[in-house]
């Protein structure tokens, strides 16, 4: 609402005098002996009217014609009113315009204790009380679709009042106030004073602009006799409200000139993680109790309100725990810098940057678009079913990169682009669908050869994504990829180092040469999987997936990758917001080296001690690490502390 139409609140009564002052000095010189004499002074500023002069809106009121016998009136008197003005100086730079009426509104028996409530000013308790009925009125219109456009379609306004007849000519000739389709002002409750003055204002505002518009012969004098009366008799509401509004406006303003950004919202995840491999792990293992950090920083810009560019950028110093000096990817936590690509001395960097936006295509559903110009990943734009555990390798999921997702999410990532088909016609038959593809290449913006967006690391995804019913979803996914000899297949993209799984099933060139399969060489897999989500209450939740992986070793030969598991989730488990979770299962391994499966538990509980802080305790226990059941078990405990904002 601009600054003009809520200081109307204030001058339309006056303006509104004048009019019916300047074209009715005739009947003043009939009436003078029975006027009753009221007098009032409305001073303001001439440079809040520039937008709507006042000699425009004078000239079109005293030019307003009589109503016809269709139109209501307000209820008979015995006194006829009389108009007079006293006008000063012309409007010029800080002139003030004063006003003097007599007998501005008909007079009405109304009992004197009803019109001191009228017209009193609330005091600073009542204020509250009050501002809360308005607070409620404004809420109260959000879920509204289709208008009312006649006032006797309103089933909780009486015909019998006075206000009925007011209220039924301004909805009908002016279109002003709007009620619910079910053919109230809201439910089956009396309108409040405060709720008739909202609608009132909204009146003033319309008629405002029909003045304004020059269509001022619309409007009868009869009609502005009625909207005086209303606006005298809703004085002490209408203050409120107009003090509210600017008090509104104010911290509106100062958020405007203080915000970060008109369409940029900024927000943070700080993890501080306290963690220690307490086993043997292989045979040279030197790992140390370690504590440090991981920071996000994320910039979220819509564009349209329905679209996001992310831009976020990530720091930290914690390095995933090491056997003979190599990186285990299965040892892998969400928090460790490997994820994000950044250094380990809280080097600041953008990890990813990506654009969503959505297109419907009528009845036949919605297309939603990913592109990912740094740091893609499939799971930042298919759906995984993994709810409880993954929340995108941050700081209030699990704490493994295993059970965090479907091994085959991170086959591949960089740059490229992901489209989602809604599938509307298939709802009734499968329930909400969606067929999902997309392409990520890892070293897009390389010009040499055997890089580019389409000769280097790529990974292309196909996935259908079913709900059987509200508590059960399913999907199947298919992954084809191509992997230089320097690059982990499971990992976020060229040349870098594996993230889940064995280094046996990570085959790049430093598992190639321990498998002694070959010095180096490309690989090409295809990846197909199954995921599953089952909310058995509302308390439990249960999540599963399985994954299997042909690799063909060029020049080498083939093999095969598998891995599966399953946890259960309990949402809220203590208190609101905290998730006590359970996940087991095989991380992936591959059958070109010796095979003894890999066992993967883990146990984890993220209280929420806040709504910005969680600390979660957990245990992640290997078995078999690296498939080898001559290694000892790695047994790692973490405290991960999440802050949010």
């Amino acid at each position: 609402m601009s600054k003009l139409l809520l200081k109307s609140l204030l001058i339309s009564p006056a303006v509104v005098g004048a009019a019916l002052a300047l074209g009715t000095n005739e009947v003043q010189a009939a009436n003078k002996a029975n006027s009753l004499t009221v007098e009032s002074q409305v001073t303001t500023e001439a440079a809040p009217l520039q937008a709507v002069p006042v000699k425009t809106i004078a000239i079109a009121l005293q030019s307003a014609p009589k109503a016809n016998a269709a139109a209501p009136t307000a209820p008979e008197v015995k006194d006829t009113p009389v108009f007079s003005t006293e006008m000063g100086s012309s409007l010029g730079e800080g002139t003030s315009l004063t006003l003097k009426a007599d007998t501005l509104v008909p007079k009405v028996d109304v009992p004197e204790a009803e019109t001191k409530i009228a017209q009193a000013v609330p005091s600073a308790s009542d204020n509250s009380q009050l501002l809360n009925q308005i607070q409620r009125y404004g809420k109260e219109g959000s879920n509204s679709q289709d208008q009312v456009t006649s006032v006797s379609q309103l089933r909780d306004v009486s015909p019998g009042d006075w206000a009925y007849e007011a209220l039924r000519s301004l909805v009908e000739r002016y279109g002003c106030i709007a009620g619910y389709p079910n053919r109230t002002f809201r439910g089956n409750r009396a309108t409040t004073r405060y709720e008739f003055a909202a609608g009132l204002n909204a009146c003033l505002n319309q008629i405002e602009r029909l003045i304004a518009a020059s269509t001022a012969d619309f409007i009868t004098r009869e009609d502005l006799e009625t909207l005086q009366r209303l606006i005298q008799e809703f004085e002490a509401e209408l203050a409120t409200l107009g003090a509210r509004v600017d008090n509104l406006e104010g911290r509106v303003a100062f958020l405007e000139d203080h915000q970060f950004s008109t369409t940029t919202k900024l927000e943070g995840e700080v993890i501080f993680a306290l963690t220690n491999n307490f086993g043997d792990f292989g045979e040279d293992d030197n790992n140390q109790v370690v504590f440090g950090d991981r920071v996000r920083l994320v910039l979220d810009t819509s564009f349209t309100g329905e679209d996001s560019l992310v831009t976020r950028l990530s720091a930290g110093n914690l390095n995933a725990f090491t056997e003979g000096g190599d990186i285990a990817p299965e040892l892998t936590q969400t928090f460790n810098t490997e994820i994000d690509g950044t250094g380990d001395g809280n080097d600041i960097g953008v990890d990813w940057l990506a654009y969503y936006g959505d297109i419907p295509i009528g009845p036949f559903g919605r297309v939603s678009t990913y592109i990912a110009a740094f740091g893609g990943r499939h799971d930042d734009y298919v759906p995984t079913l993994n709810p409880y555990f993954q929340d995108f390798d941050g700081g209030s999921g699990s704490l493994s990169t295993f059970s965090q997702q479907n091994p085959i999410y991170r086959i591949g990532g960089g740059a490229g682009l992901g489209v989602s088909f809604q599938l509307g016609l298939l709802e009734s038959v499968i329930g909400p669908s969606t067929v999902t593809l997309g392409y990520l290449a890892g070293n897009a913006s390389d010009p040499d050869e055997g890089s580019g967006l389409f000769n280097g690391d790529y990974s292309a995804l196909g996935q259908l994504n079913f709900n059987v019913n509200d508590r059960i979803g399913v999907g199947f996914t298919y992954v084809h990829g191509f992997h230089k000899e320097d690059s982990a297949i499971f990992s976020k993209g060229a040349g870098t180092d594996g993230i889940v799984g064995t280094r046996a099933a990570n085959l790049n060139q430093e598992a190639l040469l321990a498998s002694r399969i070959a010095d180096s060489a490309d690989k090409v897999t295809n990846s197909y999987g199954a995921e599953l989500a089952f909310r058995l209450t509302d308390k439990i939740s249960f999540s599963g997936f399985f994954n299997y992986t042909d690799v063909i070793v060029i020049g080498e030969g083939d093999g095969e990758i598998w891995s599966y598991g399953g946890g259960l989730a309990f949402p809220d488990f203590g208190k609101e917001g905290s998730v006590l979770g359970f996940f087991g299962g095989a991380v992936p391994y591959s059958d070109l080296n010796e095979i003894d499966t890999p066992i993967h538990i883990e146990g984890f509980y993220k209280y929420q001690l806040s709504d910005n802080i969680s600390i979660t305790p957990g245990v992640i226990w290997v078995i078999n690490p690296e498939q080898s059941d001559d290694n000892d078990d790695a047994v790692i405990g973490t405290i991960r502390t999440t802050f949010t904002f």
